[in-house]
């Protein structure tokens, strides 16, 4: 095989509704939610542009034209910056290197809903080409500040094992495999490096997951994919599940890889109230400007509530990341 391209643009799919965060995603897209001081989408936008990663391409739907806002270019703001020498601030919010294209995926006739994340990928094929390319979805967050970072890892692996498709993974909880694509691990795999995976399920319920090992909202494709989306019939929810088109690959023999992330590595996403809680207060805390303040006043809450004191990993990545 020749040498294979190297990976210079991604897809950012933020058309979901957000319903399970009704009311706040009444009139905003759950992207735009803050964790600490920024929207979700920023981090993620930040994350690309530090890989290297600075086309992007986000799939939206009707309700997304802050995110459109956001990102564009605001010279009123940038001159008071400017004037007031806040560089710190300049860097937060302009974006420089990014390249941000936008596509609508539209509600297909008779649905009420966009016909999901297989369907948002596929809006971008003419974006891609015949280039490899990485996919983050725009609801979750991924801290990776070791080296090599896990975008680098996942690049790594895709292109020396000529993949159809590398896939980051985290270890979950068995009863939240239903939430999740859950990987069957090729049999003898070290789960503490990359490894080939034998099938991918979505959302199976936990006692029939084929392991703890769930897909983590980041991805790299060959183009090879988008066939497999085109013959990939809606599945769980009604959807275009991107689960399915990746299990046609592995089934079709093409080598489908994972990336498990590092212990040092969080995943926080906002996909309902209790995670999207979890998420702020980790940013919170970790804040360099405000986190001492927060810790001090969680404590303090926690000593109105009776709750007693305790480190837990938990805690600890949020002090550390």
């Amino acid at each position: 095989m020749g040498q294979m391209q190297n990976v210079t643009k991604v897809i950012v799919p933020v058309a979901g509704l957000g319903t399970r965060l009704l009311p706040a995603t009444k009139s905003q897209p759950k992207e735009m939610l803050p964790v600490g001081r920024k929207p979700v989408v920023q981090y993620v936008v930040e994350e690309m542009i530090a890989q290297g990663l600075r086309e992007m391409l986000f799939v939206t739907g009707s309700t997304k034209h802050s995110i459109e806002n956001h990102f564009d270019n605001d010279p009123m703001l940038i001159e008071r910056l400017l004037a007031a020498e806040d560089d710190e601030m300049l860097r937060e919010v302009q974006f420089e290197g990014a390249q941000i294209f936008y596509t609508r995926q539209v509600i297909p006739p008779g649905m009420k809903k966009p016909a999901g994340l297989g369907d948002a990928v596929k809006h971008g094929r003419a974006f891609v080409g015949n280039e490899p390319f990485a996919v983050a979805l725009g609801d979750t967050i991924i801290r990776s500040d070791g080296k090599p970072t896990l975008f680098e890892r996942l690049i790594a692996t895709h292109l020396e094992n000529h993949a159809a498709a590398t896939i980051a993974v985290w270890q979950v909880e068995r009863e939240d495999t239903r939430r999740y694509g859950v990987v069957k691990p090729t049999e003898g795999s070290d789960l503490t490096q990359p490894f080939r995976i034998a099938d991918i399920i979505e959302k199976p319920l936990p006692a029939e997951a084929p392991s703890l090992y769930a897909v983590a909202a980041r991805y790299i494709f060959g183009p090879e994919i988008f066939d497999a989306l085109d013959q990939t019939l809606p599945g769980h929810g009604g959807e275009i599940q991107l689960t399915d088109a990746i299990r046609a690959l592995v089934r079709a023999g093409k080598p489908v890889w994972c990336v498990p992330l590092s212990p040092s590595e969080c995943r926080y996403d906002i996909g309902n109230p209790e995670t999207y809680a979890k998420a702020f207060i980790a940013f919170a805390f970790a804040d360099p400007d405000i986190g001492d303040k927060v810790r001090a006043y969680t404590r303090d809450l926690l000593d109105a509530y009776g709750v007693p004191a305790r480190t837990t990993p938990v805690a600890d990545a949020a002090k550390g990341s």
